[in-house]
């Protein structure tokens, strides 16, 4: 009888221990597609394959290397390369196999070990294998600051089997940590460690113009450096009957042009030089698309919500408070008040633009009013830590539209700049202790922000502020940003509505001096650091709504950067040539994957 007992346990042991292999990963509830599904609804089976699409980008282009950081990357090239899961439009952060045919993970997620699939090739026929993984894993952790950063709680990858790459984590129950490491590119070793055609040893460290090999749908077919690149569609992708992958990758070819001036880049678009185009300026989309080509329905235009709906923005313009003069928050506040939005949106954009109140703006996750419930206990938990403000006052943006609130706005502006030490000495603000006059140097990556940053700028000099705009090249924007050499940016953070670990990359204290990082505002507070971690170990949906709408109503209260102004709606114009699915993924564009040239054509 206790033999039996004992063998019991031990089966019941072995039961405990047995992997349970899931054919996708998501933050909440359950996945949409079953195992074995045929395809996403969002995608058309018989979309039609062929035809180039001709797309555009600004700037220029230096390196297909998948993982620097130095360099320009060119655009597209993550066609070259597959992940190992692959996201679902319409769905909230769920991923299905792709490279991976499934995952295992133990209930308190101490690690994830990912089965590749069998059939896995790369273009030169060789399978992918769990070594390729791991070399993918470790050279973007070594090579890619914000990869260190959002995979800073992976501690290692090691094969474990002939199809099985396990990744062990420092920390458990971070329920993200498997989605995001699904979304690993995977690089060739093999390739990588190998001779070039000169017979140089190749560096994934370095940059490189040698067209890259991967395990995607498409391959670099030609280009010119800094200039132009084609990627043509690979008759032999392994994957190409995934259910992952039906109704996508139709076109034969995808080209990109480079441009250095914005307007150009327009003026190939109505030439009919290119075939896509996202349209950032609410003047421009009113003013500028009234050629024959529109006209005639050569052209398309449409305003769709879709990518929006599952995405919360904050565009602002960002001070960096590495530097002393900003520093006080006072300064910051005056720096808000000396912004005049219902100007700029009546007289630049034609009153398309909402202002912007919040770091998750658009979505569920949005701190407003005064804080109840479970994000007020959170808050409360930290009184301490957090401005007093948090509990007696919403945040609100300052209001303009008349001259006479615009003179109150910068008179109020000018009272903050003086309690934080400044005065008007003539036309000039100054450090009433030093003399030093208050200057802003805005950096900004192209000549097609200037037009919305100068009536900024004019404001600014109206309260004595020196302010002027540096525009410079792609490259050195890059540079000068990575290192964070800058006094004012203008930046834009995208957030999900599944935040999690990126979060201690955009504001936590760990990220402030880590060259790359998006912590562009220099932001750390041991209270943001805190509700970071919250959010990342949230158990369930309405913790994780708590504690984002409290980390949201912190950074607001501490005034770290100038909300500026977004659309709800992305806005393309695109050729008739291409033809679309007629319902898009709830949550996407499913553009380039899921579009194709007409048939006609």
């Amino acid at each position: 009888m206790m033999a039996s007992a004992a063998l019991i346990m031990f089966a019941s042991a072995l039961m405990a221990q047995e992997p349970v292999w899931r054919h996708a990963t998501l933050m909440i509830g359950e996945p949409k597609y079953p195992e074995g599904f045929a395809r996403f609804d969002y995608a058309n089976p018989d979309a039609p394959k062929g035809g180039t699409l001709r797309l555009s980008e600004e700037g220029t282009f230096d390196s297909f290397n998948p993982i620097l950081t130095k360099g320009e990357q060119v655009a597209g090239l993550s066609l070259v390369f597959d992940t190992l899961m692959k996201s679902a439009e319409d769905e909230v952060s769920t991923s299905y196999g792709l490279l991976a045919e499934s995952i295992s993970f133990p209930e308190d997620i101490s690690k994830a070990t990912f089965r590749l699939r069998a059939e896995a090739r790369w273009a030169d026929g060789e399978p992918v294998t769990p070594e390729d993984v791991v070399f993918s894993f470790t050279k973007a952790k070594e090579l890619n600051p914000l990869q260190a950063n959002y995979y800073a709680h992976v501690v290692s990858a090691e094969k474990t089997g002939d199809r099985d790459v396990t990744f062990v984590f420092d920390e458990n129950n971070n329920r993200e940590l498997p989605q995001i490491l699904g979304q690993i590119l995977v690089f060739p070793k093999h390739w990588w460690e190998a001779k070039d055609k000169d017979g140089n040893t190749r560096d994934i460290g370095r940059t490189t113009l040698e067209p890259v090999m991967g395990s995607g749908p498409y391959r670099i077919a030609s280009f010119t450096a800094g200039s132009t690149i084609r990627y043509e569609l690979r008759e032999d992708y392994w994957g190409k009957d995934l259910n992952v992958n039906v109704g996508h990758n139709n076109f034969g070819g995808i080209e990109y042009a480079y441009f250095t001036d914005a307007n150009v880049e327009f003026e190939a678009f109505r030439a009919g030089k290119i075939d896509f185009r996202q349209e950032n300026s609410a003047s421009k989309w009113v003013t500028a698309y009234d050629f024959p080509a529109v006209e005639t329905g050569e052209i398309k235009r449409e305003e769709i919500e879709n990518p929006l709906r599952a995405v919360g923005i904050m565009q602002a313009m960002v001070p960096n408070i590495r530097r002393d003069k900003f520093k006080d928050i006072r300064v910051r506040k005056a720096l808000n008040f000396a912004f005049d939005f219902e100007d700029l949106n009546r007289n630049l954009a034609f009153d398309a633009f909402e202002r912007i109140d919040s770091y998750f703006w658009g979505t569920e996750l949005a701190s407003s009013g005064l804080p109840e419930g479970r994000e007020k206990e959170i808050l409360e938990g930290m009184k301490d830590k957090v401005p007093p403000e948090v509990f007696t006052t919403s945040y609100t943006n300052p209001v303009s539209g008349d001259p006479q609130k615009a003179r109150a706005n910068l008179r109020q502006a000018l009272t903050l700049f003086k309690e934080a030490g400044y005065e008007l000495k003539g036309t000039q603000l100054v450090d009433s202790r030093t003399g030093a006059p208050f200057e802003i140097e805005i950096l900004l990556s192209s000549p097609s922000f200037e037009r919305s940053v100068l009536p900024y700028v004019s404001s600014l000099k109206k309260i004595g502020v020196a302010a002027r705009i540096r525009t410079v090249d792609a490259s050195q924007y890059t540079n000068r940003v990575r290192s964070f050499d800058y006094d004012m940016i203008w930046a834009v953070w995208a957030q999900s509505l599944n935040p999690g670990n990126e979060q201690a990359g955009y504001w936590g204290s760990d990220s402030v001096e880590r060259e790359g990082s998006r912590n562009y505002a220099g932001i750390a507070d041991p209270a943001i650091d805190e509700l970071i971690r919250m959010v990342i170990f949230a158990q369930d949906r309405e913790e994780q709504v708590a504690a984002v709408r409290a980390l949201d109503r912190v950074l607001l209260a501490h005034h770290y950067v100038v909300p500026l102004f977004y659309s709800n709606a992305v806005k393309v114009a695109y050729r008739s040539t291409l033809a679309r699915p007629g319902e898009l993924p709830y949550y996407g564009l499913g553009f380039p994957e899921i579009w194709w040239m007409n048939a006609a054509q």
